[in-house]
């Protein structure tokens, strides 16, 4: 699920070019993002494998002097005040890693923070994450109508199975079953197919 030796990788060549261009904010987004990932890697997957969502990780186990590089390389990205789509996400990416516990997380921030991210890139991804957000924040009533509007996902396993998860919330269980089965004939990855 997570190739941790190309994401030390992608971390050393964002950080040299940062090096080599220290005005450009999106730069340093891009690095901030990739440090707050790395920084829980370790607890993507458990010991034989599969998935552990976000909010069932380990937090404890989370590396946080990536964390703190992280914020420091977002906050001097910001200072800069040239928004972009990297420093969107790593402000995104910033909450999750700075919520001590799974309830931590303000996902009514997360929700605005992704309308904007949509707003500046047109990604029907960031449409799915907003949904799964506003899921989060007021419900999956509220997802799912958001969902509903995203188009261009339909061989995109993570639509489907986010569809599942919301209907399976929402108490709608045949639908919810008829989303997790499409999902699952998308995907071929062993971690996810078992989850």
């Amino acid at each position: 699920v997570v190739r941790v030796d190309l994401c030390d990788e992608a971390i050393r060549l964002t950080a040299l070019v940062a090096e080599l261009l220290p005005d450009r904010a999106e730069v340093d987004g891009l690095l901030a993002l990739e440090l707050f990932h790395r920084s829980r890697a370790a607890t993507r997957t458990d010991a034989l494998g599969d998935l552990v969502l976000l909010d069932r990780q380990d937090r404890t186990q989370w590396d946080l002097t990536l964390i703190r590089d992280g914020n420091a390389v977002l906050q001097r990205a910001l200072r800069r005040m040239q928004p972009g789509p990297y420093q969107l996400q790593a402000v995104i990416a910033a909450h999750h890693a700075n919520a001590r516990t799974a309830a931590d997380t303000d996902w009514p921030a997360i929700a605005a923070l992704y309308r904007q991210l949509d707003a500046m890139t047109g990604s029907p991804v960031v449409r799915l994450n907003h949904a799964i957000a506003v899921a989060m924040a007021d419900g999956p009533h509220a997802g799912l109508a958001l969902l509903d509007h995203v188009d261009g996902l339909d061989t995109y396993h993570l639509f489907h199975a986010t569809r599942g998860e919301l209907l399976a919330r929402a108490g709608d269980h045949a639908a919810a079953r008829a989303a997790f089965e499409q999902a699952l004939t998308l995907t071929d990855n062993p971690a996810e197919v078992r989850h």
